[in-house]
C-alpha cells in the first residue's frame, strides 16, 4: 500500500492567536516581574515584616532598650490586663482612646460630608476651595499643634474671642479634663480633606438621572438628601468609618504636640489623664519608663482589638447602596 505524499498535504500556519512564543520569553517575563517587585518586597520584609516580628518576639520579654531582653511569657500581657498597681492608666488611656473615636469620626464624617456637598454646588472656584479645605491635611502635625495650642489659649486664643462675640464664656480647653478630647476632635474634623475629597467622588458618581427623578416626584432638598444622597453614599461612608475608626484609635502626634506643654519633655496625657490616648500611653512606657516589653505588648492588644472592632464593623454596618 503506497504511503501518501507528505509534499501534497496543506501546511497549516499559526494565525494571529496562535503565534508561536520564542523560548525563554515566558521565563524572562517571569525574572523580570520579580525585579520590579523585588524593591517593595525587600522594603516591606525589612522596615515591615521583620520589626512586627521582632516586637511580637520582644512582647515576651521585659526589656529597657539598654539590657539584654529577658523572657518572662505572657507576663507583660497578665500584668497590662489585670494588674492596675503596675499599670494604673491602661485602662483610663482605653477609654479616652474610646471617647476621642466616639467624638472624632463622627464629627469627622460629617464636616467631610458638609464640605463636599458645598463644594459639589460651587459652580467657579471650587478648585480653590478644595485646595484651601486640604491644605490641613499636608500641614505637618507639629505645626497643626502649635497652632490649636495658640488657638485654644485661654487669655489670647481666638476660639474664645469668637465665643465671646456671641456671649459664650471662653473655656480653658486644654486644662478642664472635660473639654480636652472635644478640643482635640475638633481639630481631627478641621483635618477631614481626604475624606471630604472621599465624599466628593461619590457625590460625582451619584447618576444624575436618580436626581431628576426625584425632582419630578417632587422630592425637596431635604428629602433628596435623605432619600437618594445618603444611601447612594454608603458604600462611601461605609469606608470612611473603617478606615477613621482605625486611625482614631492609633492617635499619637497631635495629642503629642498638643498636650506635651513645650518641647514634649513634660508630657503626661493632660489633666487627670484626660488626653491620655492608647498610643501616647504606649509611646510613654517604650522610651520613658524603660518598659519596652510592656509597650510591645500593648501595640499587639491594640491590634487585635482594632481587629476586632473592624469585623464588628463588618458584620452590623450596612455597607451596599440603595
Amino acid at each position: 500500500m503506497a504511503s501518501p505524499v507528505l509534499a501534497d498535504q496543506p501546511t497549516v500556519t499559526p494565525g494571529p492567536g496562535r503565534r508561536r512564543r520564542r523560548p525563554g520569553l515566558g521565563r524572562r517575563d517571569h525574572v523580570i516581574g520579580w525585579l520590579l517587585i523585588a524593591p517593595a518586597m525587600i522594603y516591606f520584609v525589612i522596615f515591615m515584616l521583620y520589626p512586627a516580628l521582632a516586637a511580637l518576639y520582644y512582647s515576651f520579654t521585659d526589656w529597657n532598650l539598654r539590657s539584654a531582653a529577658e523572657w518572662v511569657g505572657l507576663t507583660n500581657y497578665s500584668d497590662l490586663l489585670f494588674n492596675d498597681a503596675k499599670y494604673p492608666h491602661f485602662w483610663k488611656s482605653i477609654q479616652v482612646t474610646l471617647l476621642y473615636t466616639v467624638i472624632a469620626v463622627p464629627l469627622t464624617l460629617v464636616a467631610a460630608l458638609g464640605q463636599a456637598l458645598l463644594i459639589n454646588v460651587i459652580r467657579r472656584g471650587s478648585n480653590t476651595f478644595r485646595l484651601l479645605l486640604f491644605l490641613p491635611v499636608v500641614t505637618a502635625e507639629a505645626a497643626v499643634g502649635v497652632i490649636w495650642r495658640w488657638l485654644y489659649d485661654p487669655r489670647y486664643g481666638l476660639v474664645n474671642g469668637f465665643l465671646e462675640l456671641f456671649g459664650i464664656p471662653g473655656q480653658n480647653w486644654l486644662n478642664n479634663p472635660d473639654l480636652v478630647i472635644p478640643a482635640l476632635a475638633f481639630i481631627a474634623a478641621w483635618q477631614c480633606g481626604i475624606s471630604m475629597l472621599i465624599y466628593l467622588a461619590g457625590l460625582k458618581g451619584i447618576p444624575g438621572s436618580i436626581r431628576e427623578a426625584a425632582i419630578i416626584d417632587g422630592a425637596g432638598p431635604v428629602q433628596r438628601f435623605w432619600k437618594v444622597v445618603v444611601p447612594m453614599l454608603r458604600p462611601t461612608t461605609f469606608y470612611l468609618l473603617v478606615t477613621g475608626v482605625i486611625a482614631a484609635l492609633q492617635v499619637f502626634g497631635l495629642v503629642y504636640v498638643i498636650l506635651s506643654g513645650g518641647g514634649g519633655r513634660s508630657v503626661t496625657g493632660g489633666p487627670e489623664q484626660s488626653g491620655l490616648t492608647y498610643v501616647l500611653h504606649l509611646y510613654l512606657y517604650a522610651f520613658r519608663y524603660d518598659a519596652m516589653g510592656a509597650a510591645c505588648a500593648m501595640s499587639f492588644i491594640l491590634l487585635v482589638f482594632i481587629m476586632i472592632i473592624t469585623a464588628l464593623q463588618f458584620k452590623f454596618v450596612r455597607q451596599e447602596a440603595s
